[in-house]
């Protein structure tokens, strides 16, 4: 029994046959199907997991989804380490794996950097189209990082945009952000916090504030509709809205179990929490009178993304005939024989005189 290697090579080709704004339209459509889905029970979701370095913001985790349907099972392992951009590595490292959930088996092995930035993106797109103003047109980013890229790209998929807004604390990164977003080609304009604030009809949150640090916008000047899709908060005590525009607005977690603890979420009671993303998906015609009002988005991240984005490109690289199929499990001849592999490799024993 094979699995199949899917490759960052993969995935670019997967990428030139599709097509970017193809490919996330395919995300935004199958997370939108997946999520309807999960509200009947088809799958099993857990919070992530991990390892925190107490030395500094850093956390490995594991984030596992069971699919009842086809008993399937897919486990990410992401790593968060904001001291990798000095290396020139990603902020968020992560390889995501599919398992045959009656044998064991391993199915496939994939990337998880491309991912989960492209399923981050789809989800806030999904619950923007339902709570933002539909007539919005002007993208506010806050951190301009990797996140903001797919975050942008998203919803310029669903929302007719004229302008966005890019504000990031080191300049460079800002700026750089008006090259790698001109595939999009959309006016991109770099801007300070308070307009930025000020003219955003949706504006999304994706820094790598520290925990305990506080607030990265100031949440005075924002219009009165504005959709806020909250990214970073990710650990215990790392949080990026501050606690006035929480409690004026409604909040609506991805995952509520694991944004009460990692999430903007954990800055409120239960009570102060509104519906979260399943029930959205769900019943959205019930939520768009509140695209009058201030509304925020508390994305976390779920194993359930996770699973359709791999399940969805696993899709497209068999399709095309691409990846690798290697035999990584040992499965010997005789079941009950692990040692069954020697049996014809007998070392020759050493004669002595």
């Amino acid at each position: 029994m094979n699995t199949l290697l899917i490759t960052p090579e993969d995935i670019q080709k997967v990428v030139n046959r599709v097509g970017i704004d193809t490919l996330m339209d395919i995300m935004i459509a199958k997370l939108t199907e997946a999520f309807k889905e999960a509200s009947l029970g088809i799958g099993e979701l857990r919070p992530r997991a991990g390892f925190c370095n107490q030395q500094s913001p850093s956390v490995l985790e594991w984030m596992p989804y069971k699919q009842h349907i086809d008993q399937s099972v897919s486990i990410k392992v992401v790593a968060y380490q904001p001291r990798n951009i000095s290396v020139g590595l990603p902020t968020i490292v992560a390889s995501t794996s599919l398992y045959d959930s009656t044998t064991g088996h391993l199915v496939a092995l994939s990337d998880g950097v491309f991912l989960t930035a492209l399923r981050t993106g789809a989800a806030s797109a999904i619950v923007s189209s339902i709570l933002a103003h539909p007539n919005s047109i002007t993208v506010g980013l806050v951190g301009a990082g990797a996140q903001a890229i797919t975050q942008l790209h998203a919803l310029s998929r669903v929302f007719p945009l004229l302008s966005v807004l890019v504000y990031d604390l080191n300049r460079d990164t800002a700026q750089s952000f008006l090259s790698r977003a001109a595939f999009m080609n959309l006016p991109v304009k770099v801007a300070p916090l308070d307009e930025v604030e000020r003219e955003a009809d949706i504006l999304c949150t994706a820094t790598t504030v520290a925990q305990g640090k506080g607030a990265v916008i100031i949440g005075e000047s924002l219009k009165p509709h504005v959709h806020i899709n909250a990214i970073g908060s990710d650990l215990p005590g790392k949080t990026e809205l501050p606690l006035s525009l929480l409690k004026t607005s409604l909040v609506c977690p991805d995952f509520p179990e694991q944004a009460k603890f990692e999430g903007e979420c954990q800055q409120l009671t239960t009570e102060e929490i509104g519906p979260d993303l399943l029930k959205l998906v769900r019943r959205p015609e019930d939520f768009h009178i509140w695209r009058e009002q201030r509304t925020v988005f508390d994305s976390t991240g779920m194993a359930l993304e996770d699973h359709v984005a791999l399940v969805s490109l696993l899709k497209l690289v068999q399709e095309y005939g691409l990846g690798q199929l290697v035999q990584l499990e040992y499965f010997p001849t005789d079941p009950h024989n692990p040692y069954d592999m020697i049996k014809n490799s007998m070392p020759i024993p050493l004669v002595t005189s």
